[in-house]
């Protein structure tokens, strides 16, 4: 049995006058502790199907499984979710925002706080945590979104392009970061991203969308050294630029064919 199982997921919008498909026939299944990328043109349902996989939605077929369970019966908490903004509450400093899903939990054992707090010195933010968000640079906030985001504990975590309104430089420290904190966890994570290079350095697996309705157009497994690569370093790996112009072909084929 799969860790993450996604069994034959279609997704229709419905307004009163017109019905959208978003996704159709999409299945995968993803193992505890792997990192995905689904890439693929916009409008091809990435987006949607990480909203379904956290249970913000049902999908109108198929079904999204977590250790067995449907997502819909899963304790909230059990699958994070980190967007392109941090949105940290900036009425509160950082501590009381990487603490605050434990508060919403109820849980006021000091030793989570504790391991919650410990979380900021793991991203690099040790002495930060009487700061408010304004006093951070947009890197560092994004630190604090993930180490808030680990504090309850989640098994699965969605990144939903968490690092693209950041400048380069602080975009690659942040791939490093982020991947290295996730290995050392063992979190399974599923990445939205337009970026190739961004996927082929921090995946496992790549699955490429196809657009009207989204489908899986094609499944790109990174091979043993890349996987065990930081992705700053798979960047400098003679395989990149061979998988980056390959997955770059397929990606042109597929707006060709939407013109």
């Amino acid at each position: 049995m799969s860790f993450l199982s996604i069994q034959d997921i279609h997704h229709t919008y419905f307004t009163k006058s017109t019905a959208k498909t978003a996704l159709a026939s999409i299945s995968m299944d993803i193992e505890e502790g792997s990192f995905i990328s689904l890439l693929g043109p916009s409008g091809c349902g990435k987006t949607t199907l990480l909203s379904i996989i956290a249970g913000l939605f049902n999908p109108t077929q198929g079904l999204i499984t977590l250790e067995g369970q449907p997502v819909q019966d899963v304790n909230k908490h059990m699958i994070g979710y980190m967007l392109q903004q941090d949105y940290l509450f900036p009425w509160k400093t950082i501590e009381e925002n990487v603490t605050l899903g434990l508060k919403i939990q109820k849980k006021n054992d000091p030793k989570l706080f504790s391991d919650a707090l410990s979380l900021l010195a793991e991203v690099g933010l040790q002495g930060t945590e009487k700061q408010y968000p304004k006093q951070l640079s947009g890197g560092m906030r994004q630190r604090a979104a993930l180490a808030r985001t680990l504090a309850v504990n989640p098994k699965v975590l969605l990144l939903d392009e968490p690092f693209s309104a950041l400048d380069y430089q602080t975009k690659l420290k942040l791939e490093d970061l982020v991947s290295e904190t996730l290995k050392s966890f063992n979190k399974t994570a599923v990445l939205v991203t337009h970026d190739i290079g961004e996927a082929i350095a921090m995946s496992d697996r790549i699955y490429l969308f196809s657009a009207n309705p989204g489908r899986i157009f094609k499944v790109f497994d990174m091979n043993e050294e890349l996987r065990n690569m930081t992705p700053f370093a798979a960047r400098n790996h003679p395989s990149f630029p061979t998988l980056f112009q390959s997955i770059w072909k397929e990606l042109e084929s597929l707006e060709y064919d939407r013109q």
